[in-house]
């Protein structure tokens, strides 16, 4: 396998810009948010037993998976939320796995990022990786970021800051920072001395 770097960040972070950002490098990225909605589209392989486990209601009219249903369901019933993971949660790790393999044996892909937004929350994913990255900013950016892409309340947003690792948690299981609390154009010079970096942790375990 080779070197994995683990790219978290709370909702609102900037992960996907950070990752972006890796990929121009010919970098393998795996995103496991991707993933999830992929098997939540249209005829995704999690939708039946989604179904099966919380009613049709929690479908769209195509049959995709109706995010804000699902989403108040999960935040009123603690007991849902695991649920809901113990059907999403394995057909995500295959699928990453797959991913990561397909990654380590392209010569052309140096390392891998894999990007899992509950990292510091997950053990089992934090034993995949060889160093966690972590995009970091202050809570007041999140919130309005989120606002913007999505529309959602303020107090919504709050909710599901309250369900992820706190700002401190995840900083303190850092190996890298990456700051994104202000313009975008301050990410390309982070990522490129991290790049050199991993390049460099990729040589060694080689």
């Amino acid at each position: 396998m080779s070197f994995i770097v683990g790219l978290t960040g709370g909702i609102g972070s900037g992960k996907s810009a950070v990752a972006d950002l890796f990929a121009g490098r010919g970098v393998a990225v795996i995103d496991t948010d991707a993933i999830a909605h992929a098997l939540t589209a249209p005829g995704g392989a999690a939708m039946s037993g989604i179904r099966a486990e919380f009613g049709a209601g929690v479908s769209n009219a195509d049959g995709a998976l109706d995010r804000a249903a699902m989403r108040a369901i999960v935040f009123a019933d603690p007991a849902a939320r695991k649920r809901l993971e113990a059907i999403l949660h394995p057909m995500i790790r295959s699928e990453s796995e797959r991913q990561l393999l397909a990654s380590s044996t392209n010569a052309n892909c140096p390392y891998a990022i894999l990007m899992v937004p509950l990292l510091i929350e997950s053990g089992d994913y934090r034993k995949r990786v060889d160093r966690i990255a972590v995009v970091d900013c202050a809570e007041a950016t999140q919130i309005a970021r989120v606002m913007r892409r999505n529309g959602l309340a303020p107090d919504e947003i709050k909710r599901i800051l309250a369900a992820q690792a706190t700002r401190a948690e995840r900083l303190a299981a850092a190996d890298d920072v990456i700051d994104n609390d202000g313009d975008l154009a301050a990410l390309p010079p982070q990522i490129e001395r991290l790049h050199v970096h991993y390049l460099a942790f990729s040589r060694n375990l080689g």
